[in-house]
């Protein structure tokens, strides 16, 4: 059994990204103070990490609108991240910083190194402004993600954090209904 990384905070880490055709230094010190995603995919090059990609690309700008700081994470280096970006029209399209983990550090941080093939499993996941990790997804390799999922998860999350003792049901959408949890609700949802 594991223990669960919700509530738990993100670990220091240092590592170079591709973004918008440079090199970035990236650390945990370029979340503070907002929300981010972190989703780890196992390599570049390969076939279910680019259609999660791409659709993570085509939701960015909506997840901008709602502040939130994307990376994209794999064990593969900078270097290959940016042949990969100029490469494939899919990825060309991403706009968000492309983190090389060559060491595995992030990856294992975060709980979703395969050891035995230096690979990331297919990890998401949502933190706050604190640093916590608030969203903890993994698939299996040959299970891909939905970024409209995702940003749906990031909604409900930070409407959970601006709304003190309300809670958000199952497929909540903004807008809709939310519960505020007491005895009265008990044996009546």
């Amino acid at each position: 059994m594991t223990q669960s990384l919700i509530n738990s905070k993100v670990l220091p880490f240092k590592a170079t990204a591709f973004k918008n055709g440079e090199f970035i230094d990236v650390s945990e010190k370029d979340i503070a103070g907002k929300w981010a995603i972190f989703m780890f995919y196992p390599a570049d090059f390969t076939f279910v990490c680019p259609t999660e990609l791409g659709d993570l690309a085509q939701h960015h700008a909506k997840l901008q609108e709602l502040g939130v700081e994307v990376f994209s994470v794999s064990t593969d280096t900078h270097f290959t991240h940016k042949a990969w970006h100029g490469s494939s029209d899919t990825i060309n399209q991403i706009e968000f910083a492309m983190i090389g983990d060559p060491t595995g550090k992030i990856t294992r941080n975060f709980g979703v190194m395969i050891e035995e093939d230096g690979l990331a499993l297919r990890g998401t996941f949502v933190v706050n402004p604190e640093g916590e990790i608030k969203i903890a997804e993994v698939h299996d390799l040959g299970i891909g993600r939905s970024a409209s999922e995702l940003l749906r998860k990031v909604q409900a999350a930070q409407y959970v954090a601006s709304h003190d003792g309300e809670v958000c049901p199952a497929a909540w959408q903004p807008g809709e209904e939310t519960l505020t949890p007491s005895l009265d609700l008990v044996g009546k949802i």
